[in-house]
């Protein structure tokens, strides 16, 4: 039985990403832009976890649909583990990819290959409100911040992520292939395994 699953997002790389990873299970999926009366969810958590609950929290009240939300960013160690879940909005609140990746170069300008350590994690959510059941998984993707972006596939910090065991970034790598390896990928693998395992009818 086809239910209708929200994405509690309307960024269109990672619908694009959640449809492919779930596209064999019995869900309508939609972007939340079909209801444009609702207004942003502030994301104030400390943590991926509570501001991905909140916004499928929610969506799924306002929507009464099973909802889906992520948080995710990217965690520098030679930064302390920023720009984190401030990774989208990381050069200011109207700062887009470029902005953000290019703040983040200049903070890391001259320091060492060995101490350019990041990971892009990821936290999804999935809200059932028939159910009242909540659902969180994890997920995250090693690699190295490089000095100059390369690669035009993929979206936020892709370009200057570069993942050692394939001598590319994260934006040169294409797409079937990031959907295997990437922060978000792994934690939906993981979504994956829940749903079949508790809505066996999908």
């Amino acid at each position: 039985m086809e239910r209708k699953l929200l994405i509690a997002s309307n960024n269109q790389g990672k619908i694009r990403e959640i449809r492919c990873i779930l596209k064999d299970f019995d869900l309508q999926i939609t972007a939340q832009n079909i209801f444009p009366e609702l207004k942003e969810v502030k994301e104030d958590g400390e943590s991926f976890q509570e501001n991905a609950l909140k916004k499928a929290r929610t969506r799924a009240r306002e929507t009464g649909l099973l909802t889906l939300a992520d948080d995710s960013g990217l965690e520098v160690d030679y930064l302390n583990g920023r720009p984190g879940i401030y990774s989208a909005r990381y050069a200011g609140a109207d700062a887009d990819d470029r902005d953000n990746y290019r703040k983040l170069l200049k903070e890391m300008q001259g320091v060492l290959f060995k101490q350019r350590k990041a990971r892009f994690r990821a936290v999804i959510a999935l809200v059932d409100p028939k159910k009242d059941q909540e659902i969180t998984v994890e997920g995250s993707c090693e690699g190295i911040i490089v000095d100059r972006p390369s690669g035009d596939s993929g979206f936020g910090y892709d370009p200057v992520f570069y993942l050692p065991e394939y001598k590319k970034t994260m934006a040169e790598i294409p797409a079937e292939q990031k959907n295997r390896i990437s922060h978000r990928a792994k934690a939906l693998q993981k979504l994956r395994e829940e749903i079949k395992r508790r809505y066996p009818e999908l």
